[in-house]
């Protein structure tokens, strides 16, 4: 559908325009909204097949809703394509995830609309519970918008159980489309699918909810003593009782999340309602569009592509180097052949980590444990304390989440967990809620951990090697997001030493320290620059290579540090902090990211922005003058 022919869609700027349709047209506007998303992400590629499946949920919530005097509290952003559009920002939504444009997930920092950052899974229950209890005496509405695998976090169960405890009027929607990005997993996953309701019974409870509260008997004294008998008798005449209702949080669902009056209707019914409820939805994802819907996985993030034929707009790859992911996944599976011990350990990931190259030929030694960072560092640990190596590979801005697991489950016990954060550095379009800019700085002052980044791939694979052999203990590799700068990558698997750095390139005027793969961009500018540099890749940031630091104290006056990741605290640092406990005096030039949060726009677009790129390297040491 070309947008000329939105017949409704072109009238909408705004939520008071959505409102002022009757029921009867929202099929219309859902299918229109639906092909505009398509269109827009055909040729500016972001999140397509999550937004795609909550299209009648969000229709249905803003023609119900009073936003943004009501909260929407969205859960995993990229869910939220078709709230830009309605709440005023179609016009620039051509461009989302460019620089200096929309912002690539909800963010009140954009508009009124977005109520709460959304980023990471699992959040939106715990901050609309919240904007519920500060909502109490008004009339205000708040919704939290669940889903897409976020319901397998552990923060999702701990809002619930505050929710079911707390006095509040807040609904939660349950987006349940058995996914996240890769097909969801667990218990939860089949609890979901389980649940079951009547829609007369829940009609003729909300009726008599109404009558006894018309009759004075629901005092909140006596509602959740009320609700369990209900649910008690719900559940000896179905013979079953979900989680929710077992948390004295009103159920009803599982209905269709893609009839829009449907929604509508329930909304209308379930709005005013006092008392926690849950309404859960069965949802679709990449409804609508027949190539998402049926490889919803490769489809949740697609990038350019052909709106009529659903075909992809590839480039040619065969003579690039490999993406840093797809080194991790090959190598894996070659190391966990020759070592019976090594098992892989993902949260929701394994196709976005490559894990799933190991998963199709060991599936019984792969563990996708759902969105639960935390979790999967501790089981990680419980098996590696028994006997097992794991390596659980978590994208570093997630790896956040399991700081705590990270130092009382692992690193406490210097247990053989190998962590590997994918995603590490700037990742580009996704912006600030997910570049990997914390971990060095976080993870540097945790006693038992080895901290790695390779420059390149063939060096990722020697880090792999090395953290799988005995006596090796908690071993953290970093790397980043995109593709390395070696095409013949599958070199031998060899040791590299802890601890060790090398020397690539000889020099008497300044010194080049760098960590990770910011060193192929020095490469490419040494020879460029006026002065004569030494550069040293310096492999690990923990333990420092003390007979480099040694050497480069003794002999240089000017040091340059370079890092992708925070530089406040990280490896510049950790080299600064080196040479004054040891008497030595350079004037040292810290390169890394900068103390606030860097916004979305291309890796390259980024790196020269915070000063990182090869131009600003060249600038920085010709600078050391």
């Amino acid at each position: 559908m070309e947008q000329s022919e939105y017949k409704l869609l072109n009238k909408i700027n705004g939520v008071e325009d959505l409102r002022k349709l009757s029921i009867d047209q929202l099929p219309l506007l859902c299918k229109e909204l639906r092909s505009d998303i398509v269109n827009e992400l055909s040729v500016n590629p972001g999140h397509l097949a999550s937004s795609l499946g909550v299209v009648e949920i969000t229709v249905a919530l803003h023609y119900v809703m009073n936003t943004p005097e009501d909260r929407i509290v969205w859960d995993v952003g990229h869910q939220a394509y078709g709230h830009k559009i309605l709440t005023g920002r179609r016009e620039s939504f051509c461009t989302n995830r460019k620089l200096g444009g929309l912002r690539p997930f909800p963010s009140p920092l954009e508009s009124p609309f977005d109520t709460f950052t959304c980023g990471h899974a699992s959040n939106s229950i715990s901050a609309a519970l919240g904007m519920a209890v500060a909502a109490k005496g008004t009339k205000r509405h708040v919704v939290a918008v669940i889903g897409d695998g976020a319901m397998s976090g552990g923060l999702a169960y701990e809002g619930l159980n505050n929710v079911s405890s707390s006095p509040n009027n807040l609904l939660i929607i349950l987006n349940d489309n058995n996914m996240s990005i890769d097909r969801s997993v667990g218990g939860m996953k089949q609890l979901l699918l389980s649940l079951n309701t009547n829609e007369t019974y829940n009609r003729w409870r909300f009726k008599a909810s109404n009558w006894l509260k018309g009759k004075g008997y629901l005092r909140d004294d006596r509602r959740n003593g009320l609700i369990r008998l209900g649910n008690a008798a719900k559940s000896a005449i179905s013979g079953q009782q979900n989680i929710f209702e077992g948390m004295n949080i009103r159920y009803f669902g599982p209905f269709d999340g893609h009839d829009v009056k449907e929604i509508v209707r329930l909304l209308r019914q379930l709005k005013d309602m006092e008392g926690p409820k849950l309404l859960h939805l069965h949802t679709q994802k990449g409804h609508g569009y027949k190539p998402a819907e049926k490889q919803a996985t490769i489809w949740h993030a697609p990038g350019k592509f052909n709106p009529d034929t659903g075909e992809r707009l590839t480039a040619d790859t065969s003579d690039m180097p490999p993406k840093f992911q797809d080194v991790f996944g090959e190598t894996l599976l070659e190391l966990a052949k020759q070592n019976p011990r090594i098992v892989g350990v993902t949260p929701a990931m394994p196709s976005g980590c490559s894990m799933n190259i190991m998963m199709k030929q060991m599936p019984d030694r792969v563990f996708d444990v759902g969105i639960a960072e935390g979790h999967a560092v501790t089981f990680s640990g419980g098996m590696a304390k028994d006997g097992l190596q794991p390596f659980c590979n978590i994208y570093s801005a997630f790896s956040q989440r399991a700081y705590d697991n990270i130092i009382h489950d692992v690193a406490l016990l210097n247990l053989p967990v190998v962590i590997c954060l994918d995603r590490a550095g700037l990742v580009g379009e996704d912006g600030p809620t997910h570049h990997g800019a914390f971990d060095i700085a976080a993870l540097r002052p945790i006693p038992n951990l080895t901290i790695a980044s390779p420059m390149d791939e063939t060096e990722l694979r020697k880090m792999m090697f090395t953290a799988q052999l005995p006596d090796k203990g908690t071993f953290v590799i970093r790397y980043p997001r995109g593709r390395g700068s070696v095409v013949d990558w599958r070199c031998p698997l060899e040791e590299i030493a802890v601890g060790k750095g090398r020397c690539l390139h000889e020099g008497t005027d300044v010194a080049v320290l760098s960590f990770g793969p910011l060193g192929v961009e020095v490469e490419k500018v040494i020879d460029d620059v006026s002065l004569s540099v030494a550069h040293y890749d310096m492999r690990f940031a923990k333990p420092l290579d003390e007979e480099i630091l040694d050497e480069v104290g003794r002999k240089f006056k000017r040091i340059v540090t370079i890092e992708d990741g925070s530089r406040e605290g990280g490896f510049g640092s950790a080299v600064l902090e080196w040479m004054s406990d040891h008497g030595y005096t350079p004037q040292i030039k810290r390169l890394g990211l900068p103390d606030k949060f860097v916004e979305h726009g291309t890796v390259a677009e980024l790196q020269k922005i915070t000063g990182i790129d090869a131009e600003s390297i060249k600038k920085a040491v010709e600078g050391t003058l």
